[in-house]
């Protein structure tokens, strides 16, 4: 029961008929998503991995106990709806708060009411929209009343709640993941909305089709087309909803989920050699508005991690590649970034480069302190060659090969291996002259010891 505003959470209505009118009028009135926000978990769109019969939702639905809860999905898929029939079924008293709006002093308000409600013997539910955007005081402010049982907590976010609520209260809830929804979902909501439209507009099958492909896995953005459309009256064809759908741009939330979502396909794509798919996601990402300089920072990331000595052309390309975007700009840069993804794409790749020296960088931090050999410093004054600095050092370039075979690990750690390239590719040359390298080192190791 929805509480008048952190006052008595039990409200009377007097007269109830009246009431009714007056939220029926505002209902029509409103948007098209939410006049069609459903009002019971079975009538959800979606989300069969919770709202199926061996869901979690559905069986918190069955047990009657409602622990506190985070809800984590990308827009449009159904987040508020299930937190407020979660509340509304399983709560005696529920109260909304959005991070977007709500301060120290509404807060504290509301964990005011609900003790109130507690003591009251009743169940209060704190349902908070945009958890994410609640600062880490602000999170922790939950923790006693969460600890104590006055409240219940069911958050909402788009953000991921790994990075966005800090560990004591993430350790307080269950977080629980909405996925996008599908093309059969998507199609059938919105041909629920076309039915609900149906005394003021028609549409063509086609439209209705085209409708559901445009919408990126947003039930919310679907209904938001579809009601758009429906404003021109009559009959909505395929030809007319493309040509209004195509003057909408592309949505991509830059700093969000979706952001590095793209930026991860691409990555992966390039990896697995899929030159098409990376191709297409690098498009998707400019098509949406993404950051064409984000893009190649990516791009020149993947050219080092993923492609590495397999390919030694690979960065200096695509560093050129950058060089071309910032002289040329757009639309014409955009060819140079094309071509640098289909080069890296189609390039042999290794990552053995890349691991050697992550594992080199723990090494080394273990082993902080120990000292260079002493023939590897310098020597600049009398003292300090007295001293043995440098007097072993062969000078590589005056042997066979330009390579004397000295070591150059602290004398205390012994040699360790970390880059062991691929004999194959561009890595075949380097790993040739290793191998040849360390036959000729261990030789003149065995020689230094007889």
């Amino acid at each position: 029961m929805t509480p008048d505003l952190f006052g008595d959470p039990r409200v009377d209505v007097a007269e109830p008929a009246a009431d009714a009118l007056r939220l029926n009028k505002a209902l029509e009135r409103a948007p098209l998503a939410v006049q069609m926000r459903p009002k019971k978990i079975a009538e959800v769109i979606g989300q069969p991995h919770l709202l199926g019969p061996s869901g979690q939702i559905t069986g918190i639905m069955k047990s009657g106990r409602l622990p506190s809860i985070v809800l984590w999905g990308p827009p449009g898929v159904g987040k508020t709806t299930v937190a407020r029939i979660l509340a509304n079924e399983l709560g005696d008293a529920i109260l909304e708060l959005s991070a977007v709006f709500s301060g120290v002093a509404e807060l504290r308000r509301a964990f005011d009411w609900s003790r109130k409600v507690h003591r009251a013997g009743q169940r209060a539910v704190l349902f908070v929209d945009e958890i994410h955007r609640f600062n880490r005081l602000q999170q922790d402010a939950f923790l006693p009343v969460l600890e104590n049982g006055e409240a219940t907590l069911i958050g909402a976010t788009t953000e991921n709640p790994s990075f966005e609520l800090n560990a004591a209260l993430l350790s307080r809830v269950e977080v629980l993941t909405l996925n996008a929804l599908t093309s059969d979902e998507l199609l059938e909501l919105a041909y629920r909305a076309a039915t609900r439209l149906s005394t003021c507009v028609s549409f063509e099958e086609g439209a209705v089709k085209l409708v559901a492909s445009f919408s990126g896995g947003d039930g919310r953005y679907l209904l938001t087309l579809m009601e758009d459309l429906a404003g021109q009256g009559g009959l909505v064809t395929e030809e007319v909803a493309r040509t209004r759908l195509a003057r909408r741009h592309a949505r991509h939330d830059k700093s969000g989920d979706a952001h590095y979502d793209l930026a991860s396909a691409l990555q992966k794509a390039i990896r697995g050699s899929d030159v098409d798919a990376a191709l297409y996601w690098a498009a998707r990402m400019l098509n949406a508005g993404e950051s064409p300089r984000f893009l190649l920072r990516r791009l020149v990331v993947a050219a080092t991690e993923d492609i590495g000595n397999a390919d030694p052309a690979a960065l200096p390309l695509a560093i050129s590649a950058r060089d071309a975007f910032e002289f040329l700009g757009r639309p014409d840069g955009d060819i140079a970034i094309g071509q640098l993804v289909a080069y890296l794409a189609a390039a042999p790749k290794s990552n053995r480069a890349h691991l050697a020296f992550k594992n080199a960088k723990a090494f080394a931090a273990e082993t902080e302190h120990a000292p260079p050999p002493l023939h590897a410093v310098n020597a600049p004054t009398t003292l300090m060659k007295a001293s043995g600095r440098a007097q072993q050092y062969k000078f590589d370039h005056d042997y066979k090969d330009s390579f004397a075979g000295q070591s150059f690990f602290p004398e205390e750690l012994g040699r360790r291996v970390f880059y062991e390239p691929l004999a194959t590719d561009g890595e075949a040359a380097i790993w040739a002259r290793m191998k040849k390298w360390n036959c000729l080192r261990a030789r003149e190791e065995d020689g230094a010891e007889s």
